[in-house]
């Protein structure tokens, strides 16, 4: 429960501050792929110079992206209920105050959802109660945090993935209750913000950080669950630069003593973000992780390349007890509407290995075929087998159990698409996926689960080796949405999923209903 103890101490500062006077619009918009989706046109937009590819977005009073967000939350408002109840349950967040000074909403946020497993004859729910607050005091700070308190039953895949890694992907590793099927958990986050002028925002978190164009990240993803972090972010022109601070865990590594919990890492990330033309943008990423302790449970010393600020030169000077990765993302507008992007990482530059790697290519768009408020991604990903993997592992790409970057880790081929359509208070949404991955088999380390210490390579390798694997992967979305302030809404889905290789097939066929709401991006597409 130790990694709840942050985010419940700023939830309580947040909450302390939200009775006060200030006044500010500056805010905080939680990140949700296909909520953003929404905002394409907004962002993509050859009039604006948006620094689109790090989310979540903290938005200003009065920018479009502002103007576009009030309107997607309001859509579908009907102005003429009047009674309590139904301004609440179809307009209105539960609380909400609006002042010159400040602002102040929160919510209740329910998750309950029933479904079947078809394949493995079973019947799943999911019932989650949770809350969010949020708002701004005066024209420099904004604050947001959210809690769910979850109990549920998963698909067989889904549960297969969290028993063997410990944990609800993307949410946590606390689990609770005797039984081995029915998982109980909890999920916090919480976020200060602070801007001091115009040009320059710090904010202190216990959440996530995306960093790309496309649905997935290499560099920085938010597969995984929430850690703590201080951010700073600097704007000069076209050019925004962001220092990351992070504390992140391993809770499988070998921990010292009961007392002392999970093994613990720092991390730094550092990443530019130019917007050299109207239409073309380039960013440039590095990131640093090292062990608070060694393995002797001696404590290692601060060193000053850990709060440095200058990118690119932590991997520079990086020692053989620390763990660099570096990456390149960029996207060009080529028609209005449609943007091409992509991604480069690199991981051991300090390594005689030189073949650790992945890409991202990718388009994405709206009002496709002229359909007004259609979106649409494709994508390809693919990393080559060990990237991300240490012989230590507590210094490698990950927290919690999950990757830092794509949630496969490595040693894979990714093309999937997804496709978007929102009609009044009608929602439907589409994915198809194809992967190929190679499997460990007979003991030995392909290289796919960076998690494995065992034999880990790079040069000479090439992506698939191992336990050649294919996964085909349908998901399909239906939704009406009853108030778009806390995205409440009662959702249909349906998910086709196969998984095969030479030793058999792992079939899901599994549908869901479902009352939800809130804006968590969580991935069950693997």
């Amino acid at each position: 429960m130790k990694k709840y103890y942050i985010a419940n101490i700023i939830a309580f500062i947040l909450l302390a501050a939200g009775v006060q006077k200030a006044s500010a619009q500056a805010g905080y918009l939680p990140y949700s792929f296909h909520f953003y989706q929404q905002l394409n046109k907004e962002i993509y937009n050859l009039n604006t110079r948006v620094h689109s590819s790090l989310k979540p977005f903290y938005i200003k009073e009065d920018s479009i992206i502002t103007r576009a967000t009030d309107s997607l939350l309001n859509g579908g408002v009907d102005s003429s209920r009047h009674g309590w109840a139904s301004r609440k349950l179809f307009n209105e967040h539960l609380f909400q105050v609006n002042k010159d000074d400040y602002t102040f909403y929160g919510d209740f946020l329910p998750d309950f959802i029933i479904g079947r497993d078809f394949s493995g004859k079973k019947t799943t729910w999911q019932n989650t109660r949770g809350y969010q607050f949020g708002g701004t005091i005066g024209k420099k700070f904004s604050f947001y945090t959210s809690g769910y308190e979850n109990q549920g039953k998963f698909p067989k895949y889904y549960q297969d993935f969290s028993e063997k890694y410990r944990i609800v992907p993307g949410q946590t590793n606390e689990f609770f209750g005797t039984q081995q099927e029915q998982k109980d958990w909890q999920y916090v986050t919480a976020n200060i913000s602070y801007t001091p002028a115009d040009f320059i925002n710090i904010s202190l978190a216990y959440d996530k950080i995306f960093i790309g164009d496309g649905y997935r990240s290499l560099l920085l993803s938010d597969a995984t669950s929430p850690y703590p972090f201080l951010k700073v972010t600097g704007n000069y022109k076209n050019i925004q630069y962001t220092g990351v601070w992070a504390s992140l865990q391993d809770p499988s590594a070998p921990a010292y003593s009961y007392e002392t919990g999970n093994r613990r890492k720092g991390a730094v990330f550092h990443y530019l973000d130019w917007n050299i033309t109207p239409r073309l943008s380039l960013g440039f990423f590095d990131a640093l992780i090292w062990e608070v302790k060694n393995e002797s449970g001696s404590k290692n010393g601060l060193k000053a390349q850990y709060i440095n600020p200058i990118i690119f030169l932590n991997p520079a000077i990086s020692s053989g007890n620390e763990n660099s990765v570096v990456g390149i993302t960029g996207k060009y507008e080529v028609l209005d509407k449609t943007t091409l992007y992509g991604q480069l990482v690199l991981d051991g530059i300090k390594n005689d290995s030189k073949d650790l790697w992945g890409i991202q290519a990718g388009i994405k768009g709206t009002d496709l075929g002229g359909a007004e408020a259609l979106t649409y991604v494709l994508e390809y990903n693919t990393v080559k087998p060990y990237t991300f993997a240490q012989t230590n592992r507590v210094i490698n790409y990950a927290h919690y159990n999950q990757p830092l970057g794509h949630l496969y880790g490595a040693n894979f081929r990714e093309m999937l698409g997804i496709l978007g359509y929102t009609y009044k208070r009608f929602g439907i949404t589409g994915e198809a996926l194809f992967s190929r991955y190679g499997l460990d088999k007979d003991g030995v380390n392909y290289g796919k689960d960076i998690f494995n210490t065992t034999s880990i390579g790079g040069a000479g390798t090439s992506t698939g080796q191992g336990l050649s694997t294919d996964l085909y992967y349908l998901d399909g979305r239906v939704s009406y949405l009853l108030n778009p302030k806390y995205n409440l809404r009662l959702e249909i889905g349906g998910v086709f999923r196969k998984e095969k290789n030479s030793l058999g097939n792992n079939n899901t066929a599994w549908m869901t209903f479902g009352l939800r709401s809130s804006f968590r991006n969580l991935y069950q597409d693997f």
